[in-house]
This record gives structure tokens, sequence and C-alpha cells, in this order.
């Protein structure tokens, strides 16, 4: 498995990885370049940006949930001229300890992938060159190959940067709000609602400030791979015997690439619809993923075609955070604006100020949940509480706490589960309408 690889990846969250990361996924494309690009962790924003960069899915990386061999498994399975994986919060930051699992870190080492290191030096000078010194010796298994510096005020700035700096130096880049990304609660604004405009001002903007020749000898240096033996994909893919309506637009993205790979790969013949715009097809499951059902309630809410569909199947629901949402009887917002929605589960959904739930979760299946009989690793993150949910029918318990409801024909919680994390859930949702 020879695929050149870099990680980038920045000291804390907020130094501008994803800026860059996309930039540089975007220009390398113009260079005429296969790129696909990953990003470590649990993320779903992210991936959205690589894939207008690259032309392709973005998937993700995640050596806590999925564990190092499946994380091999799926990186073989996308061969590429250059791959690019974005890192999460701090290069080392990890679930437990430095550089610890679902680290930047970690991947770095499994994939023996030389890393940029992308430094912010908005309120510093000299003292950038003690961080990438300190970042770049502190694993000596996690090589730092080149630093790229962020939010340069101007030639003194760099001047001072630049006096200390030990490690190869990649480039300067100026601070510059034209490029700046737009956030709400849960980080920037999807790509699904902002088109690819960014991504063309990003290419524009780094071409003529980074090292491109440097930068792809690092990730050429990197040594070729002995892939796992194939285990998620293994064999020939099932027949498409079972059709699962995925509700997927500006309200409702939140998948995992492979996951939805897996799915077809046991056999399920994916149909996509907008709970927006459309009613969900001809289907034997239906399929609701996170994303941003709040700030759609108005649309979502109007279109009762969709909703009344929805309320009629009779066939097996999987609803996974923005989805339990939108089969809630309601939700409200941080206005107090009550929408009504789906009405299929129990309670209502309400907006919070704060985050209502980060982290990675272990779930243990509740009794009406009949999808894996085992516990499964995945992760919340969520700025909403939901109320009148029946505690004795969880989907889930997360650390022993009921999250979500689940009666055997409809699982509904805030949990997020990569299914390649999960294959037996994968096969679990292929096989429900049959049980």
């Amino acid at each position: 498995m020879d695929i050149p690889r870099l990680v980038i990846a920045a000291p804390s969250s907020g130094a501008g990885k994803t800026t860059v990361a996309v930039a540089v996924m975007a220009h390398l494309r113009r260079r005429g370049l296969r790129v696909q690009g990953w990003k470590a962790g649990p993320d779903f924003i992210d991936p959205g940006f690589h894939t207008l960069a690259c032309g392709r899915p973005g998937r993700n990386l995640d050596g806590w949930m999925l564990g190092l061999p499946a994380c091999r498994e799926l990186f073989a399975r996308q061969p590429a001229d250059i791959a690019v994986i974005e890192g999460v919060m701090g290069l080392f930051d990890g679930r437990a300890g430095a550089g610890g699992a679902g680290s930047a870190a970690e991947l770095a080492r499994a994939f023996e992938a030389p890393v940029l290191l992308v430094v912010d030096a908005g309120a510093a000078a000299g003292s950038v060159a003690a961080t990438a010194w300190g970042f770049a010796t502190y694993d000596p298994n996690v090589r730092v190959a080149g630093v790229v510096v962020n939010r340069i005020a101007g030639q003194a700035h760099a001047a001072a940067v630049r006096a200390g700096m030990r490690q190869p130096l990649w480039g300067m880049l100026p601070r510059d709000d034209r490029i700046a990304a737009p956030e709400r609660h849960l980080g920037l604004v999807p790509a699904v609602e902002r088109g690819r405009g960014w991504v063309d001002a990003l290419a524009d903007w780094i071409e003529p400030l980074l090292d491109w020749d440097a930068l792809l000898a690092a990730a050429r240096s990197a040594p070729p791979l002995t892939p796992a033996a194939p285990a998620l994909f293994a064999g020939e893919a099932a027949p498409a015997t079972t059709r699962i309506a995925v509700a997927r637009d500006e309200a409702l993205h939140f998948y995992y690439e492979d996951g939805l790979d897996l799915l077809r790969h046991r056999g399920a013949d994916l149909r996509f619809w907008s709970p927006l715009r459309d009613s969900p097809p001809e289907a034997d499951v239906l399929y609701f993923g996170g994303g941003f059902p709040e700030v759609f309630y108005e649309p979502l809410s109007a279109n009762t075609p969709a909703l009344e569909a929805v309320r009629r199947f009779q066939g097996p629901i999987y609803a996974e955070c923005g989805g339990l949402i939108y089969l809630a009887q309601a939700g409200t917002d941080l206005q107090g604006r009550r929408s009504p929605l789906a009405g299929v589960i129990p309670g209502e959904t309400f907006m919070t100020e704060r985050l209502a739930g980060f982290g990675y979760r272990e779930g243990l299946p509740g009794p009406g949940n009949p999808l894996v009989p085992e516990p499964v690793r995945g992760h919340e993150f969520h700025h909403s509480r939901a109320e009148g949910m029946d505690p004795a029918r969880p989907a889930w318990l997360l650390g022993g706490r009921p999250d979500g409801f689940a009666d055997g024909r409809v699982v509904a919680s805030y949990l997020h589960v990569h299914l390649a994390a999960a294959p037996e859930m994968a096969k679990g949702l292929v096989a429900w309408p049959a049980r």
C-alpha cells in the first residue's frame, strides 16, 4: 500500500488546521493529483469541506472508535496520489494520555506519516519556535517534517517568528479575515450550506504561500504500508435486498461515508431523500442521521407530507442525534419557539446554550434495541436535551445513563455510531425488516 501521505495537525484547536488542510487539499487537486481527505476523530463537518476540496468523499479515521486494524483497512480502500489526514484538537490530544487512542499522533505513528504542524502566531512571536521545537521533539516516533505559521501580522512579526525556528519552515500565512470560516454552536457552518466558494478562495490564497516541493517530498517519503487483511469488507458484496431510505440534505447530513459503504456491502440499497423538500421513497428501513435540524425547524415542520409519511411508516426506523430531534413530538429553539415534528417517539427536545453532551461514549444496547447484542463505541455532541422519553425504554445506556428511545421498531438516540466500529450493527440494520 504505497500512498503518499501527510498529517496536518496543530498544538491545539483553533490554530487554523482545518483552513490549512482544506486549502492544501484544494491546491493539490488543482495540480491534477488525486487527493483523498481524511479527518482524525469523530467529525462530520470537516469531511464535508474535504469532499468539496478533493472531489471525492471525505472520510474518517479514529483509533479509539474503529481500532487501528480497521483504520488501515479503510485507508487501503481509497488509493490516491496523496492522502491528507487532518488532525483533531492538538496533535497529542487523545482519549487516554498524550498521543493516545483517538489522537492525530496515534495515526501519524500507525501510518508512519510525516506531520505538517500549523502553529498560531496570533498572540506570540519568538515563542512560536519554542512551541514547534517542543512538538517536534516530544515523541521520537512522530515526525514533524515541516511547520506552517498562521496569522502573521506583518514583516516584523514574520522576522521575529523566523529568527528562532529550528524546524523546516514551509510557509508563513498572513492574517486574512477574508478567508475566515463562519462558525456556529457545533463548529463551522457545514459545506452543504456554504457551497464551494470558500474552498476555491482558500486554494487561491495558499498557492503562493507554501513550499509545495517540500510538502510533496515529505508526503512521498512515507514508507509503503502493509494493509490489514480485509475484515470489514471481506468477501464479495451481498446482493442489495434491503431498501434503506437515508435522510440527507442541509438539515440532516451527518453520516460516515465508510459506514454507508459498509451498509451497501452488507446488502443495503441506499435511497437518499430530503426531509426539507421530499417525502421518503419506498423503503424497508428509514435512517435519519444527525445534523442541524434546529436551524431548519420551520421548513421541516412545514413539510407536512414528509412528516405524515414518516408517521405512517410501519417498518423499522433508526435515528441519531438530529434524527432523534426530527422524530420527536416537537423541537423548541433558544427563543422558545416550538415546532411540531414527526411525533414518532415520545417526548420533545429543547435547544441549550451550552453543550448538553460531548465526547466518546460506549453504548450498551437497551432492551428494545434489536440492532446489536453488544456494546458499541461512538460519540455524542449536541446542544439540546430531550424531555419526556421513557427511561424504561432507552436506546442505549451510556455509562449507565439512559439515552434516547427504543421499542423494537424504532431506535433513536443522541449517540453517533460509526458503523465500521460496529459491523454487527450494520448487519442488524440490513436484517432488521426480516426480524
